[in-house]
């Protein structure tokens, strides 16, 4: 793609890059095949080649408009049309730099500015969301069925096997899961010490930067990034073997800090070394002997969900279902695999109709041969799910730690 970005651009590293992105479109169209907005929407402008264009336009005349932030907003980032893109297109990389130079430039009504305030202000911290999700959970017979379905049923943190073995591994607590779903980094645990090796979570790390930085507070996202290194970095020093991610939303966020850290003299070298030791919980395991897990078969077909940021973000589709199989669980038949649940982070609270939709659709892809539960990789596609589906959603994990 022919490109003429102004001077003020061409002079940042962001520019740069946008810029590079862009020449390597050919406007193919190949991306609105797998994207959900446009499948949903049929307008050019809420598919990939379309949003290219509007980002293009912004850094070719240095204006903006309403409509411009309207489809980049309502894009999911999950990158779907990466995975179908013959060019390898970056288009994360390149929505998340035009959305950040759009905030700058146009200012949000209010209501809008105080929710995403809100939403930085509150997830990234569990001692904030923690204590409100479980004022809900206390409230939940009386609250509206539209709430209701919001709240997570209270899941109680389950007990961590001691640090014995010689192989030790990092984890990540997160913001969200830990409150939500403190089971999941607990089952991880005790299924690795089942295989010999020692999870441990370094109390001082917290929130990917995840939400931050998709909502466009760069600075504020980059900052969570350096301090779970600087938390991380004392066992990594010490030669533990992975980061160890059972959120893939932090996993694809985590195996980025190396190239958004890739200017900071102090983080570069330590970020593009976290980024190399950060791996999904199922990549691990396939590499282990899974003989060794004598985990309790529940009846029924198990249906799973490959998020969007494992399979298009960290390249990992399929693992889960690899691990599951070689464990003997009997998998059910799924639709669509490709497309998103409508949970893609902060999504479902900003763009709620038509997370709806894509929720609507991943539940009849998912349950089209009645399965006794659904598994994913992800707390907030876990919690999305879980609003609506009619059987039990929880991470694959805990399927091994039966």
């Amino acid at each position: 793609m022919k490109t003429e970005i102004l001077q003020i651009y061409q002079s940042t590293p962001e520019g740069q890059e946008a810029e590079e992105i862009l020449r390597s479109c050919v406007h193919c169209g190949f991306c609105t095949a797998t994207c959900p907005t446009y499948q949903e929407l049929s307008d050019e402008r809420d598919g990939p080649r379309g949003r290219i264009y509007l980002i293009k336009q912004l850094l070719e005349t240095g204006e903006v408009t309403e409509k411009t932030r309207t489809h980049l907003d309502r894009c999911l980032t999950c990158r779907s049309c990466e995975t179908t893109c013959p060019s390898g297109v970056q288009y994360g990389r390149l929505v998340d730099i035009g959305r950040g130079l759009v905030e700058q430039k146009l200012d949000r009504p209010l209501k809008e500015k105080l929710m995403r305030w809100g939403l930085r202000k509150v997830l990234p911290y569990p001692e904030r969301f923690g204590p409100m999700m479980k004022l809900g959970q206390t409230f939940r017979p009386v609250l509206p069925a539209a709430l209701k379905a919001k709240v997570p049923p209270k899941r109680v943190a389950s007990p961590w096997p001691a640090k014995r073995h010689a192989r030790v591994m990092l984890a990540l607590a997160g913001c969200a899961q830990s409150a939500a779903a403190p089971t999941t980094n607990a089952a991880a645990a005790r299924v690795l010490d089942r295989l010999g090796i020692t999870l441990v979570e370094a109390p001082e790390a917290g929130c990917c930067g995840a939400v931050s930085y998709h909502l466009s507070a760069h600075e504020e996202g980059l900052d969570f990034m350096r301090r779970n290194i600087d938390a991380w970095w004392p066992a990594i020093e010490s030669g533990c073997e992975a980061i160890v991610m059972t959120a893939s939303g932090c996993g694809a966020m985590v195996q980025e800090y190396g190239h958004l850290l890739r200017h900071d003299p102090r983080y570069a070298d330590k970020a593009k070394r976290v980024s190399e030791l950060t791996r999904d919980l199922a990549e691990v395991l396939l590499e282990e002997d899974l003989s060794l897990l004598k985990a309790e078969r529940p009846s029924g077909k198990v249906a799973v969900h490959c998020p969007c940021t494992l399979q298009h973000a960290m390249k990992q589709g399929g693992c889960v279902d690899a691990v599951l199989k070689q464990a003997g669980f009997d998998l059910a038949k799924t639709e669509n695999n490709h497309l998103c649940c409508g949970s893609a982070g902060t999504y479902s609270v900003l763009q709620p109709v038509l997370s709806q939709r894509l929720l609507n659709n991943k539940i009849q892809a998912l349950t089209g041969e009645s399965p006794a539960r659904i598994v994913t990789s992800n707390i907030g596609c876990q919690l999305h799910l879980e609003s609506k589906a009619s059987v039990p959603v929880q991470h694959w994990i805990e399927l091994l730690d039966q």
